[in-house]
């Protein structure tokens, strides 16, 4: 039995569970140790990385709804690769009139202001959304994070495959 047909179902779902959950505690010992602020966008997208993981162990533990835990997961990690997609772009332009926090807040704004207030530890927002304060290989977090959404959406092919 090859290894691909070994993370089809509950062990791909289980391991893509872990992958999200490590991501976000690479990010929270980065964020501590070279004292990065983040954005509202990466916060928005560790949430999003926590939810792919909710849903992941949802897909583990009721591997029957298969197609639910896949659509939803593909439809989060979208979402979340428009957002780092979006952050890489404003990087890119570095425009202070498109910064987060110019303006009403919007929507991600203002559920990362509530979930700030939450827990802190986790999810405070204090950056700027165009800052590129870390990199690694000349990619920023954001760059980084687009490619792991990518990452997450190939493992749905892996995890989605009949045995």
């Amino acid at each position: 039995m090859s290894l691909l047909n070994r993370l089809a179902g509950r062990p791909g779902y289980l391991l893509l569970a872990v992958g999200c959950v490590a991501l976000v505690s690479a990010g929270l010992v980065i964020q501590e140790f070279d004292r990065l602020q983040p954005c509202p966008l990466c916060i928005f997208q560790r949430v999003l990385y926590l939810l792919v993981a909710a849903l992941a162990l949802g897909g583990a533990l009721l591997p029957r709804l298969r197609w639910l835990w896949l659509g939803l997961i593909g439809v989060t990690a979208v979402g979340g690769m428009s957002t780092a997609l979006y952050q890489t772009w404003l990087q890119w332009v570095a425009d202070p009139a498109l910064e987060c926090a110019y303006g009403d807040p919007s929507l991600i704004e203002r559920l990362v202001d509530w979930l700030g207030m939450q827990y802190p530890p986790l999810f405070m927002a204090t950056g700027f959304c165009s800052a590129r304060d870390w990199t690694f290989l000349q990619l920023s977090m954001a760059n980084w994070s687009v490619l792991c959404f990518a990452g997450v959406l190939v493992s749905l092919l892996v995890i989605g495959r009949r045995r």
